[in-house]
């Protein structure tokens, strides 16, 4: 198992490595955030001494090598529209958005696990068709719609739920979070529900072919043939078995939930890394950009060595074939 861990970590030093090399180019080629800071009034003169007080007028490999000497003692710049280190503002939104992804990630679960195996062991019944119904508008339904259609419906219809905004927050270990009041949750409600809508579908399909595949399995026969209840075979033949594809997907899931939760936090107000990543795409703030896809990338690292550590918890022989390795 170190084996197993030490060689995804240099993996994902690889890979870390490649990212910094791709993003920062990628980004420093686009637009001149000089002239989205500066007064139309400024002089030429000014305008030279805004690009020195930002480090722009400098060769960009030089830009380069300043960066990643930064980077490795855990600078990744400082905003060009706000002053502040950049790893500071995305790392006082990460709460906001790790919260809402993993509110996301419980609904997909909670809801889409059980309707996916009901779907599997009853496929022929016409409340499984309705599941796998609902689970194509869920893939198909684009997230800023059905986000507005949720505002209409639950917050201006009904008057339900708060429609934007995160409500009262509670520090706990200097972290700050809204799920220990009912408020927090109610505020959260709409968007994770919006969030979630994708991942709750793909786990209704996941969950009903695993569950097919394992209900046709000799273990499964055998199990009812020695007359186990219907319960303690779905409980523990046919969810040991589902669960290891549905782990793996949903862990990289996860990390989707994060990186592409921008259009809920802007229709939402929601005030994580996904709104600020627009609000510095908007203004060409290079370092904030730089460093919300690099904080993502590294997210996505960790995520799939967890994945990877699960699943070979889950399933022995992911180890016997890297101790054969």
């Amino acid at each position: 198992m170190l084996a197993f861990i030490l060689r995804r970590l240099g993996q994902a030093t690889l890979v870390i490595g490649a990212m910094i090399v791709i993003v920062f180019f990628g980004v420093n080629v686009i637009g001149d955030p000089v002239y989205m800071l500066i007064s139309p009034e400024m002089d030429q003169n000014a305008i030279e001494a805004t690009k020195v007080a930002l480090g722009l007028d400098k060769p960009i490999w030089e830009q380069f090598v300043y960066f990643v000497s930064g980077a490795v003692q855990g600078d990744l710049g400082r905003s060009f529209v706000h002053g502040e280190p950049a790893i500071k503002l995305i790392l006082s939104r990460m709460p906001a958005t790790m919260e809402l992804a993993l509110v996301a990630l419980l609904m997909a679960i909670v809801i889409g696990l059980p309707l996916g195996v009901y779907a599997g062991l009853n496929p022929e019944s016409r409340i499984s068709k309705a599941i796998m119904a609902i689970s194509i508008l869920g893939f198909s339904l684009p997230t800023f719609w059905v986000g507005l259609m949720l505002i209409m419906f639950f917050s201006v219809m009904l008057g339900w739920l708060p429609a934007t905004g995160r409500g009262d927050v509670v520090r706990v270990l200097g972290i700050e979070t809204s799920l220990l009041s009912w408020q927090g949750w109610t505020f959260i409600a709409l968007p994770a529900l919006n969030l979630a809508l994708l991942k709750i579908s793909l786990v209704i399909r996941l969950a009903r072919a695993g569950t097919r595949e394992a209900a046709l399995m000799d273990y499964v026969k055998f199990a009812r043939a020695k007359g186990l209840a219907q319960s303690r075979i779905v409980g523990v033949h046919i969810m040991k078995n589902i669960m290891i594809p549905i782990v793996t997907v949903l862990g990289l899931e996860f990390g989707s939930l994060v990186a592409f939760s921008v259009v809920t936090e802007t229709i939402f107000a929601w005030p994580g890394m996904g709104k600020l990543l627009l609000e510095a795409i908007q203004r060409l703030d290079r370092p904030v950009i730089v460093a919300y896809v690099m904080v993502v990338v590294v997210l996505f690292v960790v995520i799939n060595l967890m994945v990877d550590v699960l699943y070979s918890i889950l399933d022995p022989r992911v180890r016997l074939t890297e101790a054969k390795a």
